[in-house]
């Protein structure tokens, strides 16, 4: 049997299967013989080698070692805890984001709640009033995109606008980075998500908020809203041609069926299909007035159906990457029969993200919370779906995966 051995333990009879060390550790040119010289071994207790491997079947053995499977064993058990202290940490990282996150989303949007309302009353926007909140937000999404983006999802249905103009932001600033936007690139289309929406205030909000179906005469009037919003652009102080851009066409398609100018493809700007995904993407996810947003892996599922025509296919993948496949906060179904709440994205690939593992199937009820790195050669399970949290009674879906209790904005 295979034995490692610290070199002070050897012994004349021994015979030395490996020497664990650089070949310039030690004058051998032999990597395995019988130790049978003294002076071989005084040469071997004089050199930097720590330990050796022996084989007690071709030699004497020796009390205390541990043969290559324990060795193995301990080091895969190492590793195994040293994974999961990484993954923790990560978790930590992504929990002290979101405290941190919190208030940036407060702040965010009490700044725009004032900017957009003085805006409505006729002063002109300013992008002086408006950068300071796009940097604070970019440094949240530069720490940790799914921190902001994932609680920004937590929208009061009254307070929609402003939050998603918050949420808009924090995408394109996501969006840009993943398109390899420079910084400068970046601001700008964050100030863009920013300002998109503007021209809302212009929109009655009787029409904003309105539980059921619009009118046409009432819908007419919410498709004005980008050109309010692009007239109330040209009025302001300082705002680059980015964010007047994304205002008026963010409604448009690549089929050309959008508006307000039915531009198609080419005629569409890089900035307005950026804007034009994470527009849809924020509303489609976040609770409304007419109804409740869907998870965020079904949301992007709907999206991949609608993209041939809606978005820019190169755009959209994009996107799908920035946010990953099954975004932060994503109720998933895993093969072990668990469910888990996605907490971070991996680098190895979108669909091994890392998770919050709370609940078994199998029982019903609720485990001791427990992280998984889907990305780890160890793991053996994988996501077989995406589950709506109201089938499983699961109302605090936000504090498994960010670590702090989050009320609606």
């Amino acid at each position: 049997m295979l034995i490692r051995i610290p070199v002070k333990q050897l012994r004349l009879g021994m015979f030395i299967h490996e020497l664990c060390g650089s070949w310039m550790d030690h004058p051998f040119w032999r990597g395995a013989f019988l130790l049978d010289d003294p002076g071989d071994l005084k040469t071997l207790l004089s050199t930097g080698l720590k330990e050796v491997w022996i084989d007690d079947s071709k030699g004497l053995g020796v009390e205390g070692g541990a043969d290559r499977e324990e060795v193995a064993a301990e080091i895969d058990k190492t590793l195994a805890q040293a994974d999961k202290a990484i993954t923790k940490a990560r978790h930590v990282d992504i929990a002290q984001e979101a405290a941190r996150a919190i208030k940036v989303c407060a702040k965010s949007k009490q700044a725009v709640t004032t900017m957009f309302h003085e805006a409505r009353m006729g002063k002109a926007l300013s992008s002086s009033d408006a950068l300071p909140i796009v940097e604070e937000i970019s440094t949240s999404v530069m720490r940790n995109p799914g921190a902001l983006i994932g609680l920004a999802r937590l929208k009061d249905k009254d307070d929609y606008t402003y939050m998603h103009s918050v949420a808009v932001c924090a995408l394109m600033v996501s969006l840009a980075r993943t398109l390899g936007l420079n910084d400068e690139q970046a601001r700008q289309a964050g100030l863009a998500g920013l300002l998109h929406d503007v021209g809302k205030m212009m929109v009655p909000l009787s029409i904003l908020n309105k539980p059921g179906k619009l009118t046409d005469a009432e819908f007419d009037k919410m498709k004005s809203h980008p050109a309010e919003g692009h007239k109330m652009l040209l009025e302001g102080i300082g705002i680059g041609e980015v964010a007047l851009d994304v205002c008026l066409h963010h409604h448009e398609k690549v089929d050309g069926s959008g508006y307000p100018e039915r531009l198609a493809d080419q005629q569409i700007s890089l900035y307005a299909k950026m804007g034009a995904v994470c527009d849809v993407y924020d509303a489609i996810t976040s609770n409304r007035p007419y109804k409740n947003g869907w998870e965020p892996a079904e949301s992007l599922r709907k999206m991949a159906e609608w993209s041939k025509g809606h978005f820019d296919t190169t755009i959209f993948h994009a996107f799908v990457k920035s946010v990953g496949i099954y975004p932060i906060g994503s109720l998933v179904r895993l093969e072990s029969g668990h469910l888990g709440v996605i907490v971070d994205q991996t680098e190895k690939s979108l669909l091994t993200p890392i998770l919050m593992v709370f609940f078994s199937i199998q029982s019903n009820c609720r485990i001791t919370p427990e992280l998984l790195d889907l990305s780890k050669p160890a793991c053996k399970d994988k996501i077989v779906s995406h589950e709506n949290p109201a089938k499983w009674d699961i109302h605090d879906i936000q504090e498994l995966w960010s670590g702090v209790a989050v009320a609606p904005w």
